[in-house]
């Protein structure tokens, strides 16, 4: 098989109910030029042999079953496992949101050519509709972009990582935090409704105390070419402020470390 325009890489546990719907709004694309990943971790019912009788019909599915440290440990796997593509990341319950998603972001990418990251928007009944438009510096401090609704260049995670393990329902919020805030990464909005976003996936049923814990002190960290000396540093002050008050230490200690940011 020559290399895909597109890898979607889809980490799936126990997803038996939803991954043919998945798999067939993806088969079902108008544009062929990409390779479905799936990466399973050991699920216990029926998820393999529903996929295994897909790849039967269809030579563009792959799947990998390992065992796996979660969602974002699997998305991390699947990057290591694709080829030079771009990369697109969707659950097992969710869904494109019509035959011609692939072919609309190709002809975007087409002419784009400089662009390393392009997204749009998803659709949910969590949010009433379309979510959620174009992001800028404050926005994403705030709410996160569904991973749901972007592409990104393999090459991209050359420079802002993969997925940190460190968070374990937030880690796609705190990678699109570094290339938001990137004045280095060319990325890109587009108008367009790309995926039926399935509410009740782990992110958005599980919280990341961690995670929230870091989100400030990051957001800093990663804008600090990007801000204004007096933005960073009433980031930086709110935020030593905050700490001394709950008379959290460690929370101090990491804010001072911070300091050199500003």
């Amino acid at each position: 098989m020559s290399t895909p325009f597109f890898t979607i890489i889809v980490p799936t546990y126990n997803a038996s109910a939803t991954i043919a719907a998945c798999i067939e709004s993806v088969m079902n694309q108008h544009f062929k030029n990409f390779e479905l990943l799936i990466m399973d971790g050991n699920s216990t019912d029926t998820t393999v042999q529903i996929v295994k009788s897909y790849i039967a019909q269809f030579n563009s599915i792959r799947l990998v079953t390992e065992k796996d440290k979660g969602i974002y440990d699997a998305m991390n796997k699947g990057i290591s496992l694709s080829k030079p593509s771009w990369l697109y990341f969707m659950g097992g319950d969710d869904k494109f949101y019509n035959s011609n998603v692939l072919q609309n972001v190709f002809d975007q990418i087409e002419r784009l050519p400089e662009v390393e990251i392009v997204y749009g928007n998803v659709w949910s009944e969590r949010f009433n509709g379309i979510y959620d438009g174009e992001f800028n510096y404050s926005k994403i401090l705030i709410q996160n972009i569904s991973h749901q609704a972007i592409f990104f260049r393999k090459e991209i995670f050359e420079k802002t990582g993969d997925f940190n393990l460190k968070y374990t329902a937030q880690a796609d919020w705190d990678h699109n935090l570094k290339w938001i805030l990137s004045d280095k990464i060319e990325k890109r909005y587009i108008d367009i409704i790309i995926a039926y976003y399935a509410d009740g996936g782990f992110s958005s049923l599980n919280g990341d105390d961690v995670f929230y814990h870091d989100l400030t002190l990051n957001y800093l960290l990663y804008c600090r070419e990007s801000l204004s000396f007096w933005k960073k540093a009433k980031i930086f002050g709110y935020e030593l402020l905050k700490a001394i008050k709950n008379g959290d230490a460690k929370r101090i200690k990491k804010s001072l470390t911070f300091f050199k940011y500003v």
